[in-house]
């Protein structure tokens, strides 16, 4: 079984009689300033966080190497922060939205606090229009921010965050993992070999390296 974010079990559907919800989750975080530099919105699960699949326990929840101090230097620099994140767990059964809240809690007070957070719950079978690479939740995060997708960078581990940074308008670096696939680097525009490389790019400490790390 793989991660709420990455990739999805073959045959798996919702539960019999299940309602899809209507659309994004969204939770208003930390406020925005007036005008802001611009946006940067991070995939969760194996882009911040390490990845346990279907995670609804706080307890579990850890920063990848990092993070801490690379989501602080874009907070610094005067960017809005948000993070969007596909969680289908909840359309499995798996997860309930106490839980995931409860996780967001966890990773607001290790590393955050976040502008906003954008949740898909939904399956990968029920046809949203949020759930990444759709641009759904990339569009959400921006409207709540006040920044539009052209400002915006969304930094992710697998193709679906740099497809769903591209249908919104927004610039994509992927930071590969193990679970990223050969494919999906060798498609993406920008790789960063880890967070704080690709926070080095957003900042332009090191222009003219759009493949760093590759």
């Amino acid at each position: 079984m793989t991660s709420a974010t990455g990739r999805a079990p073959s045959g798996v559907r919702p539960p019999h009689g299940r309602t899809r919800p209507a659309g994004p989750w969204i939770f208003p975080g930390c406020p925005r300033p007036g005008r802001a530099a611009g946006a940067v919105l991070f995939d969760r699960d194996g882009t911040l966080v390490e990845d346990v699949p279907y995670n609804g326990d706080p307890d579990l929840v850890r920063p990848v190497p990092g993070a801490v101090r690379a989501v602080a230097e874009l907070r610094a620099a005067g960017l809005v922060l948000g993070v969007v994140s596909n969680q289908s767990g909840v359309a499995r059964g798996l997860l309930t939205r106490r839980q995931v809240e409860a996780v967001q809690r966890r990773i607001d007070d290790l590393i955050g606090p976040f502008g906003i957070w954008a949740v898909c719950p939904h399956g990968p079978s029920e046809g949203c229009r949020c759930r990444k690479p759709a641009p759904g939740l990339v569009l959400a995060a921006c409207r709540g921010l006040g920044v539009p997708p052209a400002r915006t960078v969304v930094i992710g581990d697998i193709g679906a965050d740099v497809g769903a940074a591209r249908a919104a308008g927004a610039r994509a670096i992927l930071v590969p993992t193990p679970a990223t696939r050969p494919e999906e680097i060798t498609d993406a525009d920008t790789v960063a070999a880890d967070l704080t490389a690709a926070v080095r790019l957003v900042l332009g400490a090191r222009p003219g390296t759009d493949r760093e790390g590759a």
